[in-house]
């Protein structure tokens, strides 16, 4: 077993000076960590762009690491030589895999409302809620406050989202009649969603609150809190919502991010009729 390198000097530090999320840092150092040591204490600065491009093929063909992966190891090992050392991109260049294109996962509205209905506790009733109507991701949901729900203007404020980026998303009618129901009887103080006063739930609870609702009404398909966030955006746009609103909605850097969900929606597929429905069979 090789013995482990440090992290390269100055390598957290220009983490933490670019403000990257906490997430991204420990992906990061724990990626670099295992790319230095597998460079067997060679000094980085001389190691070759070819060196690098056999390390991720001996992943790939020993780890069999995802593509996701991939670009996360070769966006740890650019930002040592681009952002700790200043190098030039052109002097360091890792051909990319091409990306995946995978559908999300989605439910129907009957399914959420299956789920939400049968679940007793009013906290977990409208994480769920909150989660689905405002299109959430997880991360989003456990850092609200009880500051950022406007009931006047029907909107909830999403502070320092993916990106570092504010947006403003709207509050239904109905998830407010939850939020006010569950606040009267658990009074939450800092936190919108808390397990104690100031302490936020854990992206884990969250999980399991999900796919436990999802268990007890027989939901056969794979359930976790991001496909609340796919329907959120796919029944949005089946019922005619523009994909530019949507985008702004979900928080999207890009459009094409949101464009996904146009291979989901059943919106313009229900327009037609299957030909299969229109074929009869002799049933002698």
């Amino acid at each position: 077993m090789k013995e482990k390198v440090s992290l390269p000097k100055g390598y957290l530090e220009k983490l933490q000076q670019k403000r990257y999320s906490a997430n991204t840092i420990k992906s990061y150092v724990f990626y670099m960590e295992e790319f230095a040591t597998a460079m067997q204490g060679k000094p980085l600065d001389d190691i070759a762009t070819d060196e690098v491009h056999q390390y991720m093929l001996r992943l790939i063909k020993e780890k069999n690491i995802s593509i996701s992966q991939q670009n996360s190891r070769i966006n740890s090992i650019k930002f040592y030589y681009e952002k700790v050392l200043g190098n030039e991109r052109t002097v360091y260049k890792i051909d990319r895999p091409k990306k995946e294109r995978k559908l999300p996962d989605v439910l129907s509205k009957q399914e959420i409302a299956a789920m939400i209905k049968s679940t007793e506790n009013k906290k977990h009733k409208c994480l769920m809620a909150v989660i689905y109507s405002c299109g959430l991701r997880r991360s989003e949901a456990i850092n609200l406050k009880i500051e950022d729900i406007d009931s006047k203007r029907m909107q909830i404020k999403i502070v320092g989202a993916k990106g570092k980026k504010d947006r403003y998303v709207t509050l239904a009618d109905k998830t407010l009649i939850y939020l006010r129901d569950y606040y009267k009887e658990d009074k939450p103080r800092v936190f919108l969603f808390e397990v104690k006063e100031g302490v936020p739930y854990s992206a884990t609870s969250i999980y399991n609150v999900i796919k436990n609702a999802a268990k007890k009404v027989k939901i056969r398909k794979r359930v976790y809190p991001h496909i609340l966030r796919h329907s959120f955006a796919t029944h949005n746009l089946e019922q005619g919502m523009d994909l530019r609103y949507i985008q702004e909605l979900l928080g999207h850097e890009s459009s094409q991010t949101t464009e996904i969900y146009t291979h989901v929606s059943q919106k313009d597929l229900n327009k037609f009729k299957n030909p299969f429905d229109d074929t009869f069979f002799d049933d002698d």
